[in-house]
């Protein structure tokens, strides 16, 4: 889910201590459902106990090499709990464990983030193309929706406990609409996933989609068309 990649607001510092107040059944149903779907059946099947990435060398096409020294040091992380802020301009702020910050995910099709968003902030629209998200609405109340194929909405408010799953590469979003922060704990089946910003990738394309592309695809005017852009960009 996550304004998640490759790429005021009261300050509520939350750190992962806060997490045990959650069934620890509820977290292992969670990794549990991402693990045994048959898409990572083969994926999750390696020649090799594990491959540690090696960030300091020059990844291939096929990722980077794994580390010749590992220590036990390289399958844990800690960074989820370093504590978040909300205030800036987005209203959303993520602790992100996956290949880049936790090289010990290499191979493994799993990554995980600690995600805080401001009162009546929405994460945009977006997908992870080919992999599944879950995850667990850890504090706050989050509107959570993803749509189909067939323009079909899914979406209810999920409240502290509550667990929700987005299939695979579908347009998804969440949006506080409570009064207080929000925090959810997510993870995506992939331990670097791609993310798809839907109004990014319309609006702030690099070459630029043509504005008179835009104004008939949205039915609109130029002026409508630049203020859009404009506020994104921002």
């Amino acid at each position: 889910m996550v304004t998640y990649h490759h790429h005021k607001h009261h300050h509520i510092s939350l750190a992962m201590a806060n997490v045990p107040q959650i069934s620890s059944s509820i977290l292992l149903t969670l990794c549990f459902t991402l693990f045994t779907t048959p898409a990572l059946s083969d994926y999750l099947n390696p020649l090799q106990d594990f491959c540690v990435a090696d960030l300091q060398a020059t990844p291939s096409n096929t990722g980077y090499p794994c580390k010749s020294q590992v220590t036990s040091e390289d399958f844990f992380y800690s960074g989820l709990g370093t504590p978040l802020n909300t205030s800036n301009p987005k209203g959303v702020a993520a602790n992100r464990a996956n290949l880049m910050t936790f090289p010990g995910l290499n191979t493994m099709g799993i990554s995980m983030y600690n995600v805080a968003v401001a009162p009546g902030v929405a994460n945009p629209p977006h997908s992870h193309p080919g992999v599944t998200e879950a995850g667990i609405v850890v504090e706050g109340s989050v509107l959570i929706g993803f749509l189909t194929n067939n323009y079909t909405l899914y979406s209810k408010v999920a409240g502290p406990g509550d667990m929700f799953v987005i299939p695979p590469g579908l347009i998804h979003y969440e949006m506080n609409v409570g009064k207080t922060e929000a925090r959810l704990l997510t993870v995506v089946a992939s331990e670097w996933p791609s993310e798809v910003l839907v109004p990014h990738t319309l609006f702030l394309a690099k070459p630029a989609i043509p504005d008179f592309v835009l104004e008939k695809i949205f039915k609109t005017d130029g002026k409508t068309i630049n203020m859009l852009r404009t506020k994104l960009t921002n």
